[in-house]
């Protein structure tokens, strides 16, 4: 028994078809959407790509860009297919290309519903990616003299100002990284010297951090050194007093907005693969009631239309068997080629007579 029957006359089948136009020109408009979405998405991690650890993050916008590629063409192509089927001369044309189109509309849907997938969970790897970017980068900052990192203070500085956020966990990373340049130490001071030398790598610590970690919302004015010392300023606890810096680290921060922007494109995309699932259902029908018309001289009679010629279980049992013929055949042709290159490795005897 077939799958999704449907019983049409001609009136119904042009409805169907012009239904489909317009919904595949719907997709096309889609397809531009998503496109866009992958390309904003692309220029938002490239903006911050100092701080990411890998380019595995864009390869959500790149399967972005491609399928809003894809559904244009696509769904160009099918409303050009559901025009051309008023008119059975032109439909004859496309008739056998159908099959085909349908199983590459089925793998292209596949592809969408991944896609969608990918956006709502890339959240593990993006923490990943940007835990050791931001880390990185960090240690980075001081180096404004060194070719292909002189721009990384600039770049840490904006992204601190813009997501109001301190260090890669919080502010106290900054303690931890020598993040004044040694340019702009004076190591004739007995303070500097004695950092350097209380330190096992060398490296200059102070418990502070830079100026782009000041909340100006504070009425207090800003304390970015000696930031855990509470007698080198009047009236302070940092222990039980609001510090007047960003509280929140940066990756928590870059986290919440490239996972939050990913899981709206994650949804647009899940509405775009229903629709393109009911687009090449509908194909699927108005293929099969236009082939099964009894007399193609009479447009006026009734036709069928379904999904699956068989139920579903007979279908899976028939792609079944076809492969395992399939496997057969390779297996046969692989034994006649061995038989025949076993017989033309013998070399005839020959019989030499003296």
């Amino acid at each position: 028994m077939a799958l999704l029957k449907v019983k049409f006359n001609q009136k119904k089948r042009v409805k169907l078809a012009q239904g489909l136009w317009l919904m595949n020109w719907f997709s096309v408009f889609a397809g531009i959407i998503v496109f866009s979405m992958g390309l904003f998405l692309k220029i938002e991690l490239r903006k911050r790509s100092e701080v990411m650890d890998n380019s595995e993050s864009h390869f959500v916008p790149n399967s972005l860009i491609l399928m809003g590629i894809l559904s244009c063409a696509f769904n160009a192509l099918a409303g050009k297919i559901c025009y051309d089927s008023l008119d059975p001369t032109k439909f004859a044309k496309w008739k056998p290309l159908l099959k085909p189109y349908l199983v590459l509309c089925f793998f292209f849907n596949f592809f969408i519903f991944f896609i969608a997938l990918i956006c709502f969970l890339m959240r593990g790897s993006l923490e990943t990616t940007l835990a050791y970017g931001l880390k990185n980068g960090m240690k980075f900052y001081r180096d404004t003299d060194t070719p292909g990192r002189c721009f990384m203070k600039k770049t840490i500085d904006m992204l601190q100002i813009e997501f109001r956020c301190c260090g890669n966990n919080g502010f106290r990373d900054w303690f931890e990284i020598q993040w004044i340049s040694n340019r702009y130490l004076d190591f004739g001071s007995k303070e500097v010297k004695d950092r350097i030398k209380s330190n096992v790598d060398g490296r200059y610590l102070v418990d502070g951090v830079p100026f782009s970690c000041c909340n100006p919302s504070s009425p207090r004015p800003c304390i970015q050194y000696q930031v855990t010392n509470n007698s080198a300023h009047y009236s302070y606890d940092y222990q039980t007093e609001e510090l007047n810096l960003w509280n929140r680290g940066c990756r928590e921060a870059l986290l919440l907005y490239y996972s939050s922007m990913m899981s709206s494109m994650g949804g647009v995309v899940l509405f775009v693969w229903l629709f393109e699932v009911s687009v090449m259902v509908g194909l699927r029908l108005l293929q099969t009631a236009l082939e099964s018309i009894a007399n193609p001289e009479d447009p006026e009679c009734e036709s069928e239309g379904w999904l699956l010629e068989q139920s579903l279980t007979d279908t899976f049992k028939s792609a079944l068997e076809s492969l395992k013929k399939i496997g057969k055949f390779n297996q046969v042709d692989a034994g006649a080629e061995g038989a025949e290159g076993e017989e033309g490795g013998k070399t005839p005897a020959i019989t030499t007579v003296s």
